[in-house]
């Protein structure tokens, strides 16, 4: 086991050394260059001759990519030009409230699509098959916003059950410790707080994690499909063995293999792709920031964004990579 996540961990670095070089290139061939494109219609040459005496674009371009790693390296993603904080505080600031809204999301998804999946692969070919295969094809097609609003309109407002929007009433006087909302009101035993965050990320966590339920369903299917007509499992049965044990040992725990590495790459779409569900929403978490970022030409925060994302994406793979090598057992000896 520790040799598989040694392996990983040192396929993540030149992975992420190629990306930092393909960023700093990126940001240097902006049309006009970055401090024109930073500035944007207030680009005079004496405020371009100043933004890159700040930033050190006048240097060699390898002197500058140094630089840019030595920083990076020290955790110094610079500052935002929108608020003037640094990067790194700004997203550990929203962090919280976008994780929160990805487990949400999450949860949903794996909660409701492997269920239906592993369904609609024992009545294959019947009513309850063709009925998720058209369900989960309606999930992935329809935008995220769309949806957001749809059930924004309908569960917030013709029907009003769930909070339109936020992360939390504003009239609670809730303790904020770890900036995790629910996971606050339950440490503080502010009941009332937890319960009120908790509905206020029902509606956006449907909305985020519709699409990745929509594919868990297909690939649960799928891959059940697959490892329920195996001959192994032909064996199991003319043993004699019970059913409910063939299920389990050699059905299910095979099955949840290409299930488990599509709910990690799942996971980090979510976190990176919740700019639509947050924006409609008004949820004060990184997608929404990012949404500003791109508005505003902040492109600090957009160089961060990528590398944070990056960084965050290897490691939900590493969590990936060993939790299938415990399932199987097999991948450790590769």
């Amino acid at each position: 086991m520790l040799r598989v996540i040694g392996k990983r961990i040192a396929l993540l670095i030149p992975t992420l050394l190629g990306l930092s070089v393909l960023l700093f290139l990126w940001v240097r061939s902006l049309p006009g260059g970055p401090a024109t494109a930073l500035l944007g219609d207030r680009a005079t040459p004496e405020a371009v001759a100043r933004i890159n005496e700040l930033y050190g674009f006048n240097r060699p371009l390898i002197e500058q990519y140094f630089i840019y790693m030595g920083k990076l390296l020290q955790g110094d993603f610079g500052t935002s030009l929108l608020t003037g904080r640094p990067v790194l505080e700004e997203f550990t600031t929203r962090f919280p409230a976008t994780v929160e809204l990805a487990i949400v999301a999450l949860v949903f998804a794996v909660g409701l699509g492997i269920p239906l999946g592993y369904w609609a692969a024992r009545h294959y070919g019947r009513w309850p098959d063709h009925s998720s295969v058209v369900l989960s094809l309606i999930g992935i097609t329809v935008p995220v916003f769309f949806l957001a609003f749809i059930l924004k309109w309908l569960f917030a407002i013709q029907l009003p059950l769930l909070p339109t929007d936020g992360r939390q009433n504003p009239r609670i006087d809730a303790t904020h410790v770890t900036d995790f909302y629910v996971l606050d009101g339950l440490l503080t035993r502010e009941w009332d707080a937890a319960w009120d965050a908790f509905l206020h990320l029902i509606l956006p966590g449907i909305a985020l994690g519709t699409i990745p339920l929509a594919i868990i369903v297909r690939i649960t299917r799928a891959s059940v499909l697959e490892v329920q007509n195996a001959d192994y499992v032909r064996t199991a049965r003319a043993k004699g063995l019970m059913e409910r044990t063939i299920r389990k040992r050699f059905i299910l725990r095979n099955a949840m293999l290409p299930v488990t590495t599509t709910i990690g790459l799942q996971l980090g779409l979510l976190i990176s792709g919740a700019v639509l569900t947050e924006t409609v929403f008004a949820f004060s978490g990184i997608g929404r920031f990012l949404r500003d970022a791109i508005f505003n030409l902040d492109y600090p925060v957009l160089q961060g964004f990528i590398i944070f994302i990056a960084i965050l994406y290897s490691l939900i793979n590493l969590v990936v990579d060993v939790t299938y090598s415990v399932i199987d057992p097999r991948v450790r000896v590769q």
